[in-house]
């Protein structure tokens, strides 16, 4: 039976997410999931910890954040493609969610720091404060998961799968904090062809779910990045990372994957309060 219900659950949430913008009101979602609008409003939040709505508008949401600073594409037309053909419900639903109406958003340091004039070097002391680095004696970190091919911004996809899988079969509870790797350097590779792992930590007497890889990270000396702040503002810290604090530090990476340790989830947490630490390992 759980299983069952593990099938119902993924196909929403692949739904959902495959078509932002299409209807994902509570009798579509309960015909995805073959059961009556009654049941399904029910067995959803019961599973879940939100209601269908909440789950839509907070995809909805982070699909368009990640838009707005990724691109100048148009905010009339981004609300579109997530379901907002009015761009004033858009600005308010989106102001209420992040705290920034979608124009701000975009602007915002963070996330698009200001350009500096040309022979100037960028001030060190603003980025600093936004992307504090420490290095630090990091634990090995066994992972079960599932792989993600495409934009990295589209993990989220992979961690509603990770998750619909794990609370399903009463797992959620017994795991740790979710890790992410991410193996390609982006400009180096078309965007569908980026590889990631979307993962949570196990603790050693778990035995790998059925349907779920396994990936392991090694621990030793690593520098570690904290962000606050919505997901979508995590490609300034990389850029920070790698271009600024990495060269004027004089470490060298290790031959391993750099991967973000998420401190708490969009599920119970205001854009602006999460946090996520961007981990390097360092050579020794």
């Amino acid at each position: 039976m759980s299983g069952d219900y593990e099938a119902r659950l993924l196909r929403v949430m692949d739904h959902i997410h495959a078509d932002p913008a299409g209807d994902l009101s509570l009798d579509a979602l309960a015909e995805v999931a073959a059961m009556s609008r009654f049941h399904w409003h029910r067995v959803f939040r019961a599973m879940t910890g939100e209601t269908c709505a909440q789950a839509v508008r907070r995809i909805r949401m982070h699909l368009a954040a990640c838009d707005l600073v990724r691109g100048d594409r148009p905010v009339e037309e981004i609300a579109r493609a997530v379901g907002y053909p009015d761009p004033d419900s858009f600005a308010r639903t989106f102001a209420a969610h992040y705290g920034l109406t979608p124009v701000r958003f975009r602007a915002a340091a963070p996330f698009r720091p200001t350009p500096q004039a040309p022979g100037k070097e960028r001030p060190m002391t603003t980025e600093t404060a936004l992307y504090p680095v420490e290095i630090r004696q990091v634990p090995d970190r066994h992972l079960a998961g599932l792989p993600h091919h495409g934009s990295y911004f589209g993990i989220s996809q992979a961690y509603a799968r990770l998750t619909s899988i794990l609370q399903a079969r009463g797992l959620m509870a017994r795991t740790g904090a979710m890790v992410a790797l991410y193996y390609d350097d982006v400009t180096s590779k078309p965007e569908a062809e980026l590889q990631s792992f979307a993962g949570v930590e196990l603790p050693g007497d778990m035995p790998l779910p059925e349907g779920l890889q396994a990936v392991d990270v090694a621990g030793g000396r690593t520098a570690v990045l904290t962000f606050t702040g919505p997901y979508a503002g995590l490609h300034e810290a990389y850029q920070y990372l790698f271009g600024s604090w990495l060269p004027g530090s004089g470490h060298v990476p290790a031959d391993q994957p750099p991967y973000e340790h998420y401190l708490n989830t969009p599920m119970d947490t205001a854009p602006e309060d999460l946090v996520t630490e961007i981990c390097v390992k360092l050579q020794s």
